[in-house]
């Protein structure tokens, strides 16, 4: 076999464009649940938080903001997945996703927020917000981080096929 036709049958994946799609739909997807956990009051956190510092709240209660919202949601996905990528895609297993996604809450509900004021704080958020917050962080860090490590460490990909005689 040459190497020609080695690179033909295994495919290297393009890491920027994958964390590109992965955060798309790590957005896409986890934003809606979001979204839906907002419209059902587990979460008295708007789906616009992210926006809070540049828009007025206001806005970001109405349909339209809670659409930008998501849309800022899945812009905050895309630079997260790009950054987890780079950064970890060959490590292993689900536990560094779910350990990105607490990391992401505690920058965002914890750190930043006393400057950006995305949310009011978490100690004078209810319990059921704080929860339902941190859960869908959880799960949003370990699509993110599964998904990347399936791709990038799937050893499966780089065997020889078998022949059959």
């Amino acid at each position: 076999m040459t190497e020609g036709q080695f690179r033909q049958e295994n495919k290297v994946t393009n890491p920027f464009l994958y964390a590109l799609e992965l955060g798309y739909y790590a957005g896409l997807i986890w934003g809606a649940v979001r979204w839906i956990f907002y419209t059902l009051k587990f979460t008295r956190v708007v789906p616009g938080f992210l926006m809070e510092p540049f828009f007025k709240h206001e806005f970001l209660v109405t349909a339209a903001g809670q659409i930008a919202g998501w849309l800022s949601f899945i812009a905050f996905s895309v630079i997260a997945s790009l950054i987890y990528v780079f950064l970890f895609r060959k490590l292993k297993g689900p536990w560094p996703g779910i350990i990105y996604g607490v990391i992401w809450w505690i920058v965002l509900y914890i750190a930043l927020n006393p400057w950006l004021r995305f949310t009011p704080p978490v100690k004078k958020l209810t319990w059921d917000t704080n929860i339902s917050e941190f859960c869908i962080f959880i799960l949003w860090g370990l699509f993110i981080g599964y998904t990347a490590a399936q791709e990038f460490t799937d050893e499966r990909m780089r065997e020889p096929k078998q022949v059959t005689g």
